[in-house]
């Protein structure tokens, strides 16, 4: 099987003999007695690549938001949240609402639309937390960071962002020969953004391929969260194993991991020119997911379920607001250019009939031979 389901976008990858041994997988102790060995050091680690003065490692993110949100719900504060948001923080959010907390949503990416929000709410008098994914692989698009920070500290508010696609992919500086930028830091470094009215929770289960999360942030406020955590008290911290592959992933992003991130920009470059060349095109700019634009509802489960018996698997997923499902195909630094010209191929063949799907490949040849400039893959947008 091709696959393309994978988010594993640096394919990065943690067989037990790249990863330090350990001789147990837990102490049977919570984190809020003792952190797991080298949790601390992890956590110093993602902290500096973020940009932000402290990190805690947690299970995942919907502990992380489970609790950050409940923390967050003792204070009087209204939650505004990014439509796009990604679901584990809408949960997250829910759990304050409980509590009592008002929560307001607003258009997805529209600046205007969370003033028009927060200006309507200040008689109220409590702070505003703005809750949005750093980048949005359902529109392709990041978040206006800059902007809602912008309002945020015009209301003495708080930005809280779900960074889990972006960390290990996006970084500082991006230019045109290093779309993602480099270091892998995420949002707030591809932005130029810091600040303690920031906090960033991201799982590292994609990028860096380590299921386990972390939140980060500035000092006085990771203080509050590790004081108030649930989590922490109630349930079991990452394992020793899983926070070495955290660990092992972080060398192999230092070492390599810029030329991991050039490679996969090279797929995605490929894959999006390749799509036009059969006269089709996808949402995602130069993010490793890609969505078909023209494919929707019954068409694209009949191609989904064609791909699948030709060997090649793809994700079939319906927008978080609705409407029809829609096919997208995840690419990683581990697909090889063969294997991505494979599922152009077969892609061709399902457009404009198996006869044609050779000229696909003698057109994509020519091209990569002239070098010419990509014209379907926009740079990602700051």
């Amino acid at each position: 099987m091709l696959d393309f389901t994978s988010a594993l976008y640096l394919g990065i990858h943690h067989p037990s003999r790249s990863l330090k041994p350990w001789r147990q997988l837990t102490r049977g102790v919570p984190a809020a007695l003792a952190e797991p060995p080298g949790a601390s050091e992890v956590a110093r680690d993602l902290a500096e690549l973020q940009g932000c003065e402290q990190a805690v490692l947690m299970p995942s993110t919907l502990h992380l938001f489970m609790d950050l949100f409940g923390m967050l719900g003792r204070q009087p504060v209204t939650l505004y949240l990014d439509e796009g948001a990604y679901a584990i923080a809408s949960w997250g959010a829910e759990r304050a609402a409980a509590r009592g907390v008002a929560v307001h949503r607003f258009g997805h990416h529209e600046p205007d639309a969370l003033l028009a929000q927060i200006t309507g709410q200040a008689h109220s008098g409590k702070r505003p937390v703005v809750v949005a994914d750093g980048f949005c692989p359902i529109c392709g698009e990041p978040a206006p960071i800059r902007d809602y920070l912008e309002i945020v500290r015009r209301c003495g508010g708080l930005l809280v962002l779900d960074d889990t696609q972006a960390l290990g992919i996006l970084g500082e500086k991006p230019r045109i020969e290093a779309p993602y930028g480099a270091g892998g830091g995420g949002m707030l470094c591809w932005s130029g953004v810091s600040g303690p009215d920031i906090l960033v929770g991201a799982s590292l289960a994609k990028g860096f391929g380590a299921p386990m999360a972390a939140l980060a942030g500035s000092e006085l406020m990771l203080r509050r969260f590790t004081t108030s955590s649930d989590t922490r008290v109630h349930c079991s911290p990452p394992s020793v194993a899983v926070i070495h592959a955290a660990e092992h992933a972080l060398a192999v992003n230092q070492e390599c991991g810029n030329l991991l991130r050039q490679r996969l920009a090279q797929r995605v470059r490929q894959f999006r020119d390749g799509l036009g060349w059969i006269g089709w095109s996808a949402t995602g700019g130069l993010f490793p997911v890609q969505t078909l634009r023209a494919i929707a509802g019954n068409d694209a489960v009949r191609m989904h379920q064609r791909l699948s018996r030709w060997g090649i698997g793809a994700v079939l997923s319906r927008p978080r607001s609705g409407g029809d499902p829609r096919l997208s195909f995840l690419i990683t630094a581990r697909h090889s250019s063969t294997e991505i010209d494979r599922c152009l191929d077969a892609l061709d063949g399902l457009a404009n009939g198996a006869k044609t799907s050779r000229r696909l490949q003698i057109a994509w040849r020519r091209l990569s031979a002239n070098r010419l400039p990509p014209k379907a893959a926009q740079p990602l947008r700051r």
